[in-house]
């Protein structure tokens, strides 16, 4: 196998996870601590990937700590800003009123009982239900297309430094997608509650679907052909980095500023995720040194990086 159908394979999955995360708001009830919990894991995952694979590839790749650290920083930023304009990242559904008991709720049933001034009843209700879905979808569907050069860049990078290929870029794989369903779920929930039909929130959530495909083939096909290829894959690894922290923080940040209930069950969900991050990244083949060209010597630390004669 190739780099190429290993990608391919993992964009295909993705896909499916994410169709299969649009659908669930018509096929179970997610609880808000159920979400949270799926939440925590994943963002612990995205955090263990991001520190332990990424930016560790990156400075190999860039051959500087310096400039991984201001691309990682950059990439924070950036998804900061993009989920500040575009207010993504909010993965509870609304409620779609039906009885109390079926509200996706933190079972505040009363203001004394929460005692900070975010609101739980509808955080994607901008003054317009209806068409909220959109720019949702935009912000989303941006970084979904980061999602995918984060993983194409990983595979490309994993394989060049000699990791096993069927294991290459496999922790930035679990990372995207576990954390597509959620997105599309958000999506598909707002749509429902905005009146929309079945099939129009379909046509939405395989449009979303399709973006983490359309970045990895954009990087693959395009960055990765252009002259400097490697210093493009440490950039491109190292602002992945970013995001993935900045999204996971997002995540985490919000429940941990506001909520004392259940801190139990999501730290250790968080835990596991990093713990799952630390056992890929301990996987047979994983490292993070620079592949040494043909013709050159690596036998003693002394040895100079140049061809031999």
């Amino acid at each position: 196998m190739t780099v190429l159908p290993l990608l391919f394979t993992y964009c295909v999955v993705i896909v499916i996870a994410s169709m299969a995360g649009g659908w669930l708001p018509t096929l179970m009830r997610m609880t808000h601590l159920r979400t949270q919990l799926l939440m925590s894991f994943v963002s612990g995952l995205m955090l263990g990937i991001a520190t332990l694979h990424l930016l560790p590839h990156a400075t190999v790749e860039l051959n500087s700590a310096s400039k991984a650290g201001a691309a990682t920083l950059g990439g924070i930023l950036s998804m900061f800003l993009l989920i500040r304009l575009f207010h993504v990242h909010q993965h509870d559904a609304p409620a779609i009123k039906s009885s109390p008991e079926d509200q996706l709720s933190h079972d505040h049933q009363a203001a004394a009982a929460c005692d900070h001034d975010h609101s739980h009843s509808d955080p994607h209700n901008h003054g317009n239900a209806g068409w909220g879905w959109l720019a949702m979808m935009f912000g989303l569907g941006l970084h979904t297309l980061v999602d995918g050069v984060a993983l194409a860049a990983s595979v490309v990078a994993d394989a060049q430094h000699g990791a096993w290929l069927p294991l290459a870029g496999v922790g930035t794989f679990l990372a995207v997608v576990l954390h597509k369903p959620l997105d599309a779920f958000a999506i598909t929930s707002v749509m429902q509650k905005g009146g929309w039909t079945a099939g129009q929130r379909a046509l939405a959530n395989m449009t979303f679907s399709l973006a983490c495909p359309i970045g990895a083939a954009l990087f693959y096909f395009g960055a990765m052909r252009m002259t400097g290829g490697s210093a493009i894959l440490g950039w491109g690894l190292a602002i992945s980095a970013g995001f993935f922290i900045c999204i996971s923080l997002a995540d985490l940040l919000p429940e941990v500023a506001f909520h004392d209930h259940d801190r139990g069950k999501l730290t250790a969900a968080l835990l596991i995720g990093v713990a799952l991050a630390v056992a890929v990244e301990n996987l047979p083949g994983h490292k993070h040194t620079a592949p040494t060209p043909a013709g050159e010597s690596v036998e003693s630390p002394q040895d100079t990086i140049s061809p031999t004669s």
